[in-house]
């Protein structure tokens, strides 16, 4: 088949999380198993660009990457040089993937394809939250969503969801939506190390308890406000914060951590890849993602694939398989209840070690990429087939 992706920024900026490791490793998936797969994007990488060839096809990994350059409308990914391409690529297309909601490139693809009759289908990456919508640019996002938006989803095939919050999260907006497909993100499975060495470079935190880790970006919706304060109840637990900071966060977390006195205990390591990221994993005794809103948390199969425990807030996606798998825990979101109960886990090595292990055999059973892509397939066939019989 021949797969049109749309997403306004592709890897290699990292810096916008999971959602741009989950696109380019989907691709590279949909690549191995035959389809012919073409990503169009910009060059946009925060306040800078990526040195990248513009408009011109990119090899990654075996997938077609086309980038652009922005002009007006940089916050929205404007790109009239896409829309150029665009055309004549789902044009030819068997079924367009769009990538998030609220920016240019997915409304521009969206008109397209209906356009030219091609099916397509909306992965909103967790945007479609109503209290996200509500507590950030509530009148801008709420016009876009009934001028343009709206359009978008209810005339896609299929709504991609990663997991059932996000599903129930895109259903309250009392939209008329086609159905709702669950595919889960996936993750490649790492070879394990005996080893578990501090990385070079990052400095530990002060004691020589258990290592708590966060690792993503830096946001208001990652819940460090509340974990930070957890600490107080936790008092051996030593924590890193590893991820980048668009939002200029960290100084305010410092100073919180000094106030609950707890700023010897914490780390803040910035932005972690590669060997790093991967040292952090084997090191941490239990990885807490305390997020307020996280529609999956690939961070959580992560830690899961390099057997090490997890403990989340309710509010991640992957909450119920955490639970329901063993494979973590499923701590409060009041801070003094979430020390408690991180401070439990932490009793028993034993406990979290065997979680860790459940971990990773459920990775490597029901989210490796392949089994991804293979059901990403099936819901594209799918969602082709009901179209041909309207």
């Amino acid at each position: 088949m021949r797969l049109v992706h749309v997403v306004p920024t592709y890897w290699p900026a990292v810096r916008y999380g999971g959602p741009i490791r989950s696109v380019h490793s989907l691709c590279k998936a949909q690549v191995r198993r035959g389809h012919d797969v073409e990503v169009f994007t910009t060059n946009i990488d925060g306040p800078n660009t990526l040195d990248v060839q513009i408009g011109h096809p990119v090899d990654r990994d075996g997938v077609v990457v086309r980038y652009f350059s922005c002009g007006l409308g940089r916050r929205l990914f404007r790109s009239p040089q896409m829309k150029i391409q665009l055309q004549t690529a789902i044009a030819a297309a068997g079924f367009v993937h769009l990538h998030y909601i609220f920016v240019w490139p997915t409304l521009a693809a969206a008109r397209l394809a209906e356009s030219l009759s091609v099916p397509w289908c909306v992965s909103p990456r967790g945007a479609l939250v109503p209290e996200l919508v509500a507590r950030k640019s509530r009148w801008v996002k709420s016009a876009w969503l009934s001028l343009f938006e709206r359009r978008t989803l209810e005339r896609a095939g299929f709504i991609h969801a990663t997991s059932l919050l996000e599903a129930q999260d895109a259903v309250r907006f009392g939209y008329d939506l086609p159905p709702i497909r669950i595919v889960p993100n996936g993750v490649d499975l790492p070879d394990l190390k005996a080893d578990c060495d501090f990385p070079a470079g990052i400095p530990a935190p002060a004691g020589q308890g258990p290592l708590l880790l966060f690792l993503g970006r830096i946001s208001w919706t990652k819940g460090l406000d509340r974990l930070i304060p957890a600490l107080a109840r936790a008092p051996t637990a030593r924590l890193v914060v590893a991820g980048n900071d668009e939002e200029n966060l960290t100084p305010r977390l410092i100073s919180l951590a000094r106030t609950i006195g707890v700023a010897d205990r914490v780390v803040f390591a910035g932005p972690v890849y590669g060997e790093q990221k991967n040292a952090l994993l084997r090191c941490a005794t239990l990885l807490v993602l305390p997020s307020y809103s996280e529609s999956f948390g690939i961070v959580v199969l992560e830690s899961l694939a390099m057997g090490r425990p997890v403990a989340v807030t309710a509010e991640v996606g992957l909450a119920p398989i955490v639970k329901t798998a063993g494979v973590g825990a499923v701590i409060p979101s009041d801070p003094a209840a979430m020390g408690d109960a991180i401070a439990e886990l932490l009793r028993d090595t034993t406990r979290l070690d065997d979680m860790g292990e459940r971990g990773r055999i459920l990775v490597k059973s029901r989210y490796s990429w392949d089994t991804v892509a293979g059901e990403m397939e099936a819901a594209y066939a799918q969602a082709i087939a009901m179209r041909g019989r309207t």
